[in-house]
């Protein structure tokens, strides 16, 4: 029997990157998913749904693979925040967060394409921005560029000055893939990160 491949079905390369703390061989397939939420779909289940969406997507051409999906949004007064990509965008984004929480939602999915077995999770990390002014956002922007990340902020980078506290089990789950949940998954299909 062949060994059991671990592949990460996205492209992002902060989510390879988390991985990568893990030690593990991986490779990295791009899922061909349409991302569009479904009428009235709530966050979380938007998640949910892509997460396992992703890894199905890849998990179907391959016969002895565990296959890792994820997908997140950032959601603040119950709505589901975009991407900016323009800087005055992102500076009405981040005037709108001064002094407010705002809530990341990542769904993770571990397919295992042998037994067809499927876990899928949300885990849920929130911020808490400081006030701001606009000088401090203005500043911050020019500085990272944030453009392609939604909720115009890196927390793995100067973003982190933006904040009053980061509440969550997994730091690792605001940039986009939870481990902690994930070496749980993976323990579940028989797989010892540490072993």
């Amino acid at each position: 029997m062949s060994k059991t491949a671990i592949i990460l079905a996205s492209t992002s390369p902060f989510r390879r990157s988390i991985l990568q703390k893990l030690a593990i061989d991986f490779t990295i397939k791009a899922p061909n998913v349409d991302e569009t939420a479904l009428p009235g779909e709530a966050p979380t289940e938007l998640v949910k749904r892509l997460a396992e969406l992703k890894a199905q997507a890849i998990a179907v051409n391959h016969q002895n693979a565990l296959v890792i999906g994820s997908d997140q949004v950032a959601v603040f007064n119950s709505e589901i925040l975009g991407k900016p990509h323009t800087h005055e965008n992102a500076i009405k984004q981040l005037t709108a967060f001064s002094g407010q929480q705002v809530t990341f939602l990542t769904g993770l999915s571990l397919v295992n394409s042998q037994t067809g077995n499927v876990q899928t999770i949300v885990d849920e990390f929130s911020v808490y921005f400081r006030t701001l002014t606009y000088k401090q956002i203005n500043k911050y922007l020019l500085a990272e560029t944030p453009y392609n990340c939604a909720g115009s902020f890196k927390s793995e980078g100067m973003g982190i000055c933006l904040f009053d506290k980061l509440e969550g089990d997994d730091p690792n789950t605001l940039i986009g893939l939870p481990l902690i949940r994930l070496v749980a998954l993976l323990g579940n299909e028989g797989v010892d990160v540490l072993g």
